[in-house]
């Protein structure tokens, strides 16, 4: 009897010890997700009450938070609704606007790591188109959509250029800079091995500039969003850029304020998501 008891006494010792090491990994995971959680949150909360606090003042001339939600309810519970025309949710005009992002972005992408590829090898190459994409690149967005309507005489594709013209500039700038820098010890491999430019590129350059090359990315795509939020309000059409444009035009301004919190989200999950494909890269 007393031998059972001590084996059963030492059995839920082991199992009392082996949940603490579990009940510790399990307080630390929460902690660390309280540090990253909680500020923002935080934050969130002390900009929304300052907000709401001055404009419930009398002859505010912003809606209150409160007011922003209860105005727009309809848009934000049912974002997928089409009635025809422009009259759409939200859904559809930030689906049509990254559409226009995605393929302006990615000839953008191609175009930008093969240019910047060509004058980072290049001495000359450099000396000689430098100059000129510093001059383009500080040229607006917007002034480049007359350009774009005048050779396109079609609002998708002129947008389309916008978005382009606008992000290529930090994309080949900021590949080229990162093959100048690769080592010459890295170079001197390379020309040891003998290999193929196509070797080259994936060995050695590629891993070398990924860095680099994102950096451009992340700024393109930003850009890219800027840019076509920009553009729709001109062109017109389905586009979340057109659907502020009209509720401006509606003197809805608790539509402009989620639009706008809209952009942002949107914004914010592209650059994460260049930052995430980018450490997969540098990864593999």
């Amino acid at each position: 009897m007393t031998t059972a008891m001590s084996i059963e006494t030492k059995a839920a010792e082991t199992a009392k010890s082996d949940l603490l090491p579990a009940a510790a990994d399990i307080r630390k995971a929460a902690l660390r997700l309280g540090a990253r959680v909680l500020p923002p949150l935080f934050g969130l909360a002390v900009v929304l009450g300052a907000w709401q606090l001055l404009c419930s003042q009398p002859g505010a001339s912003l809606p209150t938070p409160t007011t922003v939600v209860s105005a727009t309810w309809e848009l934000i519970a049912d974002p997928f609704f089409d009635r025809g025309g422009v009259d759409k949710g939200l859904f559809w005009h930030i689906s049509s606007s990254l559409k226009r992002v995605a393929i302006g972005f990615s000839l953008a992408a191609v175009c930008g790591i093969a240019l910047g590829a060509l004058i980072g090898q290049n001495a000359l190459a450099f000396r000689s188109l430098d100059p000129i994409f510093q001059v383009l690149r500080t040229v607006p967005p917007l002034a480049w959509l007359p350009i774009s309507l005048a050779a396109f005489r079609n609002a998708d594709p002129s947008a389309i250029f916008v978005i382009f013209i606008t992000s290529i500039w930090p994309i080949i700038l900021n590949t080229a800079v990162g093959i100048r820098n690769i080592p010459a010890d890295y170079r001197n491999v390379a020309a040891v091995l003998r290999l193929s430019p196509i070797e080259y590129f994936l060995k050695i350059m590629l891993p070398a500039t990924v860095p680099y090359i994102f950096t451009g990315l992340k700024i393109g795509i930003g850009l890219s969003w800027l840019a076509i939020v920009a553009a729709e309000m001109l062109i017109g059409g389905v586009g979340i850029g057109f659907f502020i444009w009209d509720a401006w035009n509606s003197s809805l301004m608790s539509e402009i304020i989620l639009a706008l919190v809209y952009v942002g989200i949107v914004g914010f999950l592209l650059d994460r998501l260049i930052s995430l494909v980018g450490r997969l890269v540098a990864r593999g």
